[in-house]
């Protein structure tokens, strides 16, 4: 559940049509989440997959995919903005993200004016626009949040591009400050269970215990957000559904709960973490912990800057294929 008391916040990590208009507004009703999230892999399995699009679809006939790709997600994208106004209202967050054509992730021109295009079409201010965590995607942030565009910064493996979103953001908030007055709100979505996922079997073949590195990754990461104190720039822990049977199915979430972050996954990961009643305050981790717990992965061998990198790789291209593999679906 949202946690405004120590402004831990719960962000749905799906978008569907026919979901949109039906069980969403209960799951804000009960107070369970205050915002959503979507990027290329979700909307392509949402429009691939379901029914609800046929009839828009039907009248997009010789547009091209991705023109028609665009009329469906911001339609999906303003229902959900519209049904999180009230919380968004309240400052109780209520954003949803919708994430730039993942082909642009090193054009940075390319990302601004898609990411301000689709901001304005939109037409709701507690949109987020998604941009990746690369050099062109940092420039990216920067000239958007200049425009008084809040901006969720995805795909963000190492501490090294969280300090260079962090920067962007705030180069863009002083911008925008400085122009005008502006609300804005920025998220640094940091991608957990992949580490895991790629490392354990090498781990516990070197005697590390499995399922860590995800979380303090994170942990160190938060740290660093936190200890610059800027209200308006949050953690997200993102990438926080579990594969297998081997973790509880809310792992990501009960050893992720902070002060003053937000955590987006599945409504299956979020069911579990009802379920399972578990609301104790887990970060900050002491950095000491953290650090002494990374110095024993590099003396066995595990580089984590080209794990990172490795990693960031992986979602830059599982993006472009999933965003492919819509846009195909899409021809007439």
């Amino acid at each position: 559940m949202v946690n405004r008391d120590i402004r831990f916040s719960l962000w749905l990590d799906f978008v569907e049509r026919d979901y949109l208009k039906n069980e969403f507004g209960e799951l804000l009703e009960r107070g369970v989440v205050n915002g959503a999230t979507s990027n290329p892999a979700i909307f392509s399995n949402a429009i691939i997959t379901s029914p609800a699009y046929k009839e828009q679809l039907e009248l997009l006939n010789g547009l091209t995919p991705k023109e028609k790709y665009e009329a469906l997600a911001i339609e999906d994208i303003r229902t959900a903005a519209k049904l999180l106004r009230p919380l968004y209202d309240d400052g109780n967050d209520g954003f949803i993200s919708i994430e730039v054509d993942p082909f642009l992730a090193n054009d940075s021109k390319g990302t601004y004016e898609e990411g301000r295009r689709l901001f304005k079409e939109i037409g709701e201010p507690n949109v987020m626009i998604k941009v990746p965590a690369t050099q062109a995607g940092f420039e990216a942030m920067t000239a958007l949040m200049g425009d008084g565009i809040s901006i969720n910064a995805t795909l963000v493996f190492s501490q090294k591009q969280a300090t260079q979103c962090f920067k962007a953001m705030n180069r863009g908030i002083a911008k925008c400050e400085a122009d005008s007055t502006c609300r804005l709100s920025a998220v640094i979505s940091v991608f957990v269970s992949r580490f895991d996922r790629a490392l354990d079997s090498e781990l516990e073949a070197s005697g590390i215990d499995p399922a860590k590195t995800g979380i303090y990754n994170a942990a160190k990461i938060y740290n660093m957000i936190e200890a610059n104190d800027v209200p308006n720039i949050k953690t997200l822990f993102a990438s926080t559904g579990v594969k297998g049977d081997t973790l509880p199915a809310n792992y990501y979430i009960s050893g992720l709960l902070a002060p003053h972050a937000v955590n987006t996954a599945p409504l299956s990961t979020i069911e579990a973490h009802l379920k399972s009643g578990e609301d104790k305050v887990i970060l900050p981790i002491d950095d000491a912990v953290l650090n002494g717990y990374f110095i024993n992965l590099k003396d066995n061998g595990f580089d984590m800057e080209d794990i990172s990198k490795t990693l960031l790789n992986e979602g830059l291209v599982q993006f472009e294929e999933a965003f492919t593999q819509m846009l195909e679906s899409l021809e007439d």
